[in-house]
């Protein structure tokens, strides 16, 4: 039986991954994106010194490991059943290199026992999730890894909560993706191309919110219903070239400290 650490340059993957390795042997692998930050091999060189081991770096070939790729050829951004290129370049590749006896080691937090609750019945695999079993959040897993002398990845340190792309389609927010316009504006301009070329959208801002800030807009789209039948606000689905001119970008800094479970976890793995 193997033990699978999922790593994605991403703080808690790095904890979890940490973790794991004060219980026993584990294979870490990384499935790498293209779009994703250029300071990312530096964060993963130095987590390989943290961890004292070597981490496998694992990609989707057939898309050049490269998220314009999918969508291109799928034709899909996102939607219900999440993002395509998640999919792809992140489910396929563990789906490829996993065994059945595996126990994969997830870094969901605390914050995200419903999401990891979601993956597990989505997935027909053997679980561990240690940050959830230690009690930890995001903040104290940002904190442990600065706490080992680790620079934090580029985005958490320019205010992303998460090392996700320059440009990640699972954000919905208008604020988020005028951040990414001031600083990535070349994967800005990519990101609407590319939506004006699939006739696709990523941003969402609820009709409510439409009504009262821009209500010239409200009226173009024919004053729809403001709710739908089961009570959630109804959206407007707007291009990244459509973004009003009053949406500032995002400010919001990841938090970073460690509490009383932060300290009992690096207790333990040093």
């Amino acid at each position: 039986m193997r033990t699978v650490s999922w790593f994605s340059c991403g703080a808690a993957s790095a904890v979890a991954t940490k973790l794991s390795i004060a219980k026993g042997p584990v294979t870490i692998a990384y499935c790498e994106v293209k779009e994703e930050s250029e300071d990312n091999p530096r964060f993963l060189a130095d987590c390989e010194k943290w961890f004292g081991q070597e981490i496998l770096i694992l990609g989707n070939d057939k898309y050049h490991r490269s998220i314009y790729e999918v969508f291109n050829k799928s034709r899909y951004l996102v939607g219900p059943g999440g993002a395509k290129c998640t999919g792809v370049l992140k489910k396929e590749v563990r789906e490829t290199f996993q065994k059945p006896d595996d126990v994969h080691v997830m870094g969901y937090t605390v914050e995200e026992q419903d999401r990891y609750d979601r993956f597990i019945d989505a997935n027909n695999i053997h679980t561990s999730a240690p940050l959830i079993d230690a009690g930890l959040t995001k903040s104290d897993c940002l904190a442990m890894v600065e706490n080992a002398g680790i620079e934090l990845p580029e985005m958490y340190r320019l205010g992303y909560k998460n090392n996700n792309c320059r440009g990640c389609v699972k954000a919905v927010s208008p604020s988020y993706w005028r951040k990414i316009e001031k600083d990535f504006p070349d994967y800005f301009l990519k990101m609407s191309e590319t939506e004006q070329a699939l006739g696709r959208s990523v941003c969402q801002i609820s009709m409510p919110v439409v009504k009262k800030r821009y209500p010239e807009k409200y009226k173009e789209l024919g004053s729809p219903d403001l709710y739908n039948e089961k009570g959630s606000a109804n959206r407007w689905r707007l291009q990244l070239h459509e973004l009003p001119e009053d949406i500032k970008p995002m400010d919001d800094a990841p938090d970073i400290q460690c509490g009383i479970f932060c300290h009992m976890a690096e207790q333990d793995y040093n």
